[in-house]
């Protein structure tokens, strides 16, 4: 019986084993090369007796990998965020990666300094949602020296290894269409910022929807403004106040559709009967709000294992492959509010 050891080192079951130190390296770090079975056996044995605890940071600085990747968002505190990163966790975690989560608070100061730190501390590579004010300023991630996978917002950069997006179009279509079918005439659109590739695609996809029925596009129908339930109170009290002719309104994500049916409920009005409310994103408050939100459904639990695949494919790979695009389609939930 072999009596473990604190801080056993190569060398220790090299002796123990009776082979080279090189040998048992290569076992260790699972080089491809031509071992017998037996002697791989032999050492991996003697190395959990021993508790041989491996030396990350060596092994990093031969290797040039840490098994370790950058996550990074712009709000956690947004409800449809966690999904994402949740996915991201269990597929790194299959490969043996860590993940390091930064959030930026929609900042591109900040993600330009977290994409730095997270290169300085030597993460393979990073799942990145860019900041709403990225458009336009992309000399951060073009100087990245490890690759980037971009999700849920898409971005031109030419160093990037991948894309896991959602057809926020289609989604945006499926969701006016779904309330012409209900009945509504009059529906109104509750946006957010139009400085990401995301909410432009679902406004295109409301005009898209409108003209399709046969009605004239009305600038007057839409309020711009960001994903927090305070501007779906804001925005659907300044269409109420202006006199707006609305029965349904559409929201860019579930938080504005939260914040439009307290403002509904604080003026009279009953959601369903008289106003009908759609959301995008199915969040988890989605279902426990009063009434049950009707929504699109983004599979970002998918995003998020999807993207991180992506890249640990691009981390492993020895030779550069030419990027993948992902597109995910999205989901009508069908509940209460229409």
């Amino acid at each position: 019986m072999i009596k473990k050891v604190r801080n056993t080192t190569i060398k220790e079951i090299a002796r123990e084993a009776g082979v080279s130190i090189a040998t048992v390296s290569m076992i260790l770090n699972k080089k491809d090369v031509k071992i017998s079975e037996a002697t791989k056996n032999k050492v991996l044995t003697i190395a959990n007796e021993l508790n041989y605890i491996p030396n990350t940071m060596a092994r990093s600085l031969v290797t040039r990998r840490t098994k370790t990747i950058g996550l990074i968002m712009p709000d956690i505190t947004n409800p449809f965020f966690p999904e994402i990163a949740r996915g991201a966790e269990d597929r790194a975690s299959k490969e043996g990666y860590s993940i390091i989560y930064c959030n930026t608070d929609d900042s591109i100061a900040r993600e330009e300094k977290y994409i730095e730190t997270l290169t300085e501390k030597m993460v393979d590579g990073i799942v990145l949602a860019h900041s709403s004010d990225r458009e336009g300023d992309n000399a951060g991630l073009v100087s990245c020296r490890v690759p980037i996978v971009l999700i849920d917002r898409d971005y031109d950069i030419p160093n990037v290894a991948g894309k896991v997006l959602v057809n926020n179009k289609s989604g945006s279509v499926k969701a006016v269409e779904f309330l012409f079918e209900k009945g509504y005439k009059n529906i109104v659109y509750i946006a957010g910022p139009m400085n990401t590739r995301t909410a432009k695609e679902r406004l295109e996809g409301y005009k898209k929807a409108i003209i399709h029925k046969g009605i004239e596009f009305n600038e007057r129908l839409i309020k711009i403004g960001d994903y927090k339930s305070k501007w779906g109170e804001t925005a659907t009290r300044e269409f109420l106040d202006e006199g707006v002719l609305f029965d349904a309104i559409y929201c860019g994500n579930d938080l504005i559709a939260i914040g439009a049916i307290k403002t509904l409920k604080a003026a009279g009005l009953r959601v369903p009967q008289d106003v009908g409310v759609i959301g995008f994103d199915d969040i988890y408050m989605a279902s426990m709000v009063d009434p049950e939100l009707t929504t699109i459904k983004q599979p970002n639990y998918e995003m998020g294992y999807r993207a991180t695949e992506l890249l640990i494919s691009a981390i492993e790979q020895k030779e550069k492959q030419k990027p993948e695009k992902i597109l995910l389609e999205t989901k009508l939930i069908v509940r209460k509010s229409t």
